[in-house]
């Protein structure tokens, strides 16, 4: 079981590597729409993004949307996996 799990993190960790390259530059729809509306200068944010633009400050090249996709499932396999515990430990 852990053999299947680990090939699963490490396919899921490749993928995000590759395909984070092909995610689009464009704005999404929220933003477009403040833009074309002209409130997005007035836009706030409530929470610090820790990847923002989908990249990692301070490195500038196509590594670091990659670096960002790796980083985004390993951070997000490590939050379930605690979660998961916890919730294991509440039986």
């Amino acid at each position: 079981m852990k053999k299947r799990l680990v090939l699963w993190i490490v396919v899921s960790l490749f993928i995000a590597g590759g395909v984070s390259l092909l995610a689009s530059t464009h704005p999404d729809g929220y933003e477009k729409t403040g833009e074309q509306l002209g409130f997005i200068d007035r836009a706030t944010s409530y929470l610090h993004s820790p990847l923002p633009d989908y990249a990692i400050p301070g490195v500038h090249s196509w590594l670091s949307t990659s670096l960002a996709g790796i980083l985004g499932v390993a951070i997000t396999f490590v939050l379930f996996l605690l979660l998961g515990k916890m919730a294991g430990k509440r039986r």
